[in-house]
This record gives C-alpha cells, sequence and structure tokens, in this order.
C-alpha cells in the first residue's frame, strides 16, 4: 500500500441525500490503538454522526467503531466522543460559516490514506422535503434516459 493510497472504510450517503454539500475538508482522526485495528477490519459507522466546533476544536460525536475483537481491557467506547485534527484556518473559516443560519459539519467518508485515518468533513446546508423531492425526480429521470438509451442501442 503506497502513500497515497485510499481505501474507504465507512461513506455517509444519507448526507448528500440530506444536505446540500458546499465545502469539503479532509481531517485527522484521533484514535486508540484498538480502534485503527477495527477500523482496518472495516468495522466503523457514521451514518447517525455530527461533528461541533468547541472552543477552537472539532470534535466528532456518535462516530461508532465497533471494539476490536481480541483488544480486550484497551478497548475504548464505540461512540466515544473523537477530536478531529484540522489547521487552525480551517477551523476558523468552518466556525464562521456555521455562525450562519443554516449551516452544519457532517462526516461524509472516513478512509484510510496510507496509513493513517482520515475523515472527510462536509459543510453543509440542511434541504427542505421539496428539494429532496427535487433530488429523486432528477435521478428517476435520468435512470429512464439511460434505460431508454440502453434498449435503442441493442
Amino acid at each position: 500500500m503506497g502513500k497515497d493510497s485510499v481505501k474507504l472504510i465507512a461513506n455517509n450517503k444519507k448526507a448528500y441525500h440530506d444536505y446540500f454539500i458546499e465545502d469539503t475538508y479532509e481531517a485527522g482522526i484521533s484514535l486508540a490503538g484498538t480502534e485503527v485495528k477495527s477500523l482496518r477490519m472495516g468495522k466503523c459507522s457514521v451514518k447517525e454522526s455530527f461533528i461541533r466546533v468547541d472552543r477552537g476544536e472539532v470534535y466528532v460525536y456518535n462516530m461508532h467503531i465497533s471494539p476490536y475483537e481480541k483488544g480486550n481491557i484497551f478497548n475504548k467506547d464505540p461512540l466515544r466522543v473523537r477530536k478531529l485534527l484540522l489547521h487552525r484556518g480551517e477551523i476558523n473559516k468552518m466556525a464562521g460559516k456555521m455562525a450562519q443560519k443554516g449551516y452544519t459539519l457532517v462526516p461524509l467518508k472516513v478512509y484510510f490514506r496510507g496509513s493513517l485515518v482520515k475523515v472527510e468533513v462536509g459543510l453543509a446546508k440542511g434541504k427542505k422535503l421539496y428539494d429532496k423531492r427535487e433530488d429523486i425526480a432528477k435521478k428517476d429521470r435520468r435512470r429512464e434516459s439511460e434505460r431508454e438509451f440502453k434498449v435503442k442501442n441493442l
């Protein structure tokens, strides 16, 4: 595995459905040894997780990393709050945007870049119900046109 090889661990598809993603950041994450071993086995979920900026530091909440089977006493709480590692400028930019109404931070992906665990953080604005319906309708139209194109070219 090279330095720039990326191995996806968890993906948050629900975030793309519930939010307009306006900006993305790559953040490191502070983990214990057994958590990294569990991530190597792909045991992670970011579905209900969210991110907060607290006193100039960024934390991810409700990110579930299953306990490592052979970890015994070294295992940490699977839902513990974990610190994200970002540059001060990025944190200030995020905090400034979040001060505006409607913005939030959501984790989009958890992956390995080389040997390091990274989290892709999305600066997002919530979608209304009619936006979600519009997106579903667009997807259906695209799927239909692809199906027709496939039938014509057979």
